[in-house]
């Protein structure tokens, strides 16, 4: 939650999905977040995708289709979910936790 508080404080517009917490977030922020109804609806027109829980449809994404979503090829990762020689394959900026960033 205090990722979002931030980037809110920052300006930044935030487009959420989780498939379990969707009415605690939403308690919480109200309308000042938009909520989409699957995780590459939350993607459209993204300047990046940050990952902040690692539940399974997470896991596995349609890279192609993550892709065309996004405006940017950037990810934050912070679960680690992704491989990074895959990252380096796809032509990401991938930025996870306690390991090397990969860049475009």
């Amino acid at each position: 939650m205090e990722n979002i508080t931030a980037l809110l404080s920052e300006g930044a517009k935030v487009q959420a999905y989780d498939p379990e917490a969707m009415e605690n977030v939403k308690g919480i922020f109200g309308d000042k977040i938009t909520f989409s109804e699957d995780e590459y609806a939350a993607l459209k027109n993204a300047d990046a995708l940050m990952i902040m829980t690692e539940w399974p449809v997470f896991r596995t994404p349609e890279f192609d289709k993550m892709l065309d979503q996004l405006k940017n090829k950037l990810i934050l990762d912070g679960r680690n979910l992704y491989d990074l020689k895959q990252m380096e394959e796809l032509g990401i900026e991938y930025h996870s936790v306690g390991r090397r960033v990969v860049k475009r």
